[in-house]
Order: structure tokens, then C-alpha cells, then sequence
């Protein structure tokens, strides 16, 4: 079944982290990730041909740890696509996974019912990447996830310590950005 393949740890991945060079925070964030999570790859605002270059090391680093790589509007991810909530094209990826975002119950339901194998639900707390944006916060992260169909990864200020507070409410998985620095 494909939807047990699906990590319970991931990163998103942007240019904060930076990337072309060795000694960047993307590497050591994806060296924390366990074997076995997932990493969705981003950086919009490179070059098409850096970007590329750049996701090209990505998933050799990935395939060597066990890890999974998600696209997020680029094509070449073997293990699936991103849907970020802006995203136009919402065909199937030939082979791995779909994932989506949502920001509410009524996005998280659609997606699921357009076919995604799971959705980034977010923010649920305050993050450094939107500060001062309105979050979900616990209690409505729960009614958002409540009989999900699949699997839903909390994304926003999110670390180990808050997936164990989220998961009785629904919670599958965390994704993050700066829990991955620490």
C-alpha cells in the first residue's frame, strides 16, 4: 500500500538553509533526519539550473541515508511530488508519493480526496519562517485532522517533543525547517 511508506520525520528545505555550499545548514539538517524520513526539496528562488543542481545533490546525500525526497514544483524526485498551496499542476506523479498543504480542514479533506497519499497541515504553532502568522494551534489542528484518510504531518514550529502532544489529536508525522538545526 503506499501509504505505508510514508515517513513520520521530515525537512523542508529552503534558501535559509542554503545549499551550493559544503559547509551550509542543509547538510547537517539532513544528516538529523532519521533514517527513513523525508525531505521535501524547495528552494524556489534559485535559478532553474542551480535549483536542479542543487536537488541533484540533494538525493544523492538522500539515497545514501535511506531518505526520501518529495519535489516541490520540480520534476526528477523519484520518490514524489510537493504540492504547495499555490500550486497550479496537481497531476500524479508517475511513481512515489503525492503530498499537499493545507491550512484548514476543508483544503486538508480536498486534497485527500484529489488523491494526495498526505498532507503538510500548517502552521500549527508560531514559526520563524511567518513570523506573527496566524497559527492553528493544537485544538484545531485536531478538528482539521479528525478522520483524515490518510496520513497528516504537522509543519510549523514543530520538533519531537510537539508531535508527542499532536499525535493524540491526529497528528502522523512532524515536518520542519529549524528543528532540524538544533
Amino acid at each position: 500500500m503506499r501509504r505505508a511508506r510514508v515517513p513520520t520525520h521530515w525537512l523542508f528545505t529552503d534558501e535559509r538553509l542554503g545549499g551550493p555550499a559544503p559547509g551550509d545548514p542543509l547538510w547537517a539538517a539532513i544528516h538529523r533526519l532519521p533514517r527513513g524520513g523525508g525531505i521535501v526539496f524547495r528552494h524556489y528562488g534559485l535559478p532553474a539550473d542551480q535549483r536542479h543542481a542543487l536537488m541533484q545533490s540533494v538525493l544523492a546525500l538522500a539515497r545514501r541515508r535511506g531518505l526520501l525526497v518529495l519535489g516541490a514544483e520540480i520534476g526528477g524526485t523519484p520518490g514524489g511530488r510537493h504540492l504547495p498551496g499555490h500550486a497550479r499542476n496537481r497531476h500524479r506523479p508517475a511513481r512515489g508519493l503525492l503530498a499537499a498543504a493545507a491550512h484548514d480542514r476543508r483544503a486538508l479533506l480536498q486534497a485527500f480526496r484529489q488523491g494526495a497519499d498526505l498532507v503538510f497541515l500548517s502552521p500549527v504553532f508560531p514559526t520563524r519562517s511567518h513570523p506573527g502568522g496566524r497559527v492553528l494551534g493544537p485544538v484545531h489542528f485536531g478538528l482539521a485532522a479528525a478522520g483524515a484518510t490518510g496520513p497528516v504531518i504537522a509543519l510549523g514550529g514543530m520538533g519531537p517533543e510537539r508531535l508527542r502532544r499532536l499525535k493524540p489529536l491526529g497528528a502522523s508525522g512532524f515536518a520542519g525547517i529549524d528543528c532540524w538545526l538544533a
